[in-house]
């Protein structure tokens, strides 16, 4: 099984970016926090936890872009009219989902979040799949990332049918 090596931080330093500068209510500390945890973890590269959201945001935009772009890097946005607790990413050829890539943060509908991969990273085709806050999880197989630069969620509750729009 292949090691998926996301680079949260810079996800979650760009959500923190457009949380700030958007009217939508959110826990700065909580998600200063998830994205300082998570680009530690899994690139090394967010500001001191001290730093403003901003720097944070800065620092990991620079460095990700200068050393860790990945041809798989893709936005998802949440078009489902649900707020997104978790998203999961993983090869299609692996048995068992990777880290949730948003931390402790979540994904508002309306609002969009930058998943990025290490450059070293080969597959193509990945697995997405997204969960809400009551566990209910829905999931989408096969997507070639190499050809998908944002991919839109959107969800009918009259029919129960999720879709994804592919760009």
């Amino acid at each position: 099984m292949k090691k998926l090596s996301l680079i949260c931080g810079t996800a979650c330093a760009l959500f923190l970016a457009a949380a700030c500068s958007s009217p939508a209510t959110s826990n700065t500390n909580a998600n200063a926090n998830a994205a300082n945890r998570n680009a530690a973890t899994a690139a090394n590269t967010a500001a001191s936890p001290a730093a403003s959201p901003a720097a944070n945001a800065n620092a990991a935009n620079s460095n990700a872009a200068a050393s860790t772009a990945g041809a798989q890097d893709f936005t998802l946005v949440n078009a489902t009219g649900v707020e997104i607790d978790k998203v999961f990413v993983s090869p299609h050829d692996s048995d068992d989902w990777e880290e949730d890539v948003l931390g402790k943060d979540t994904l508002p509908t309306g609002q969009s979040v930058d998943i990025k991969f290490d450059r070293d990273e080969t597959a193509a085709k990945w697995d997405l799949k997204v969960e809400d806050k009551q566990g209910n999880a829905i999931e989408w197989t096969d997507l070639d990332l190499l050809k998908i630069s944002k991919l839109t969620l959107n969800y009918d509750a009259a029919t129960k049918k999720a879709t994804a729009k592919a760009e």
